[in-house]
């Protein structure tokens, strides 16, 4: 049986209050991402070094928007 096959438990942010955010799933050599208003839709499935590059991508301020007067998000 494959990874995917077996069941994962599924976490989202404490800060998640409408339900519109990220969940993942941590498994034996991967991570799975998936949208939690469509539980039964697309995942995206990292291996652990791929999750751990982006983590730290995002804590290095890679990944960093911001709001334009116009509205819309641009990169720092």
């Amino acid at each position: 049986m494959s990874e995917l096959d077996t069941s994962s438990r599924w976490r989202k942010s404490s800060f998640s209050a409408n339900g519109d955010c990220l969940e993942w799933a941590v498994g034996p050599s991967s991570v799975r991402l998936r949208h939690s208003k469509d539980p039964g839709g697309p995942e995206l499935v990292l291996l652990h070094s791929e999750w751990a590059a982006f983590v730290a991508g995002i804590k290095q301020g890679e990944a960093d928007l911001h709001l334009t007067e116009g509205g819309s998000w641009s990169e720092v």
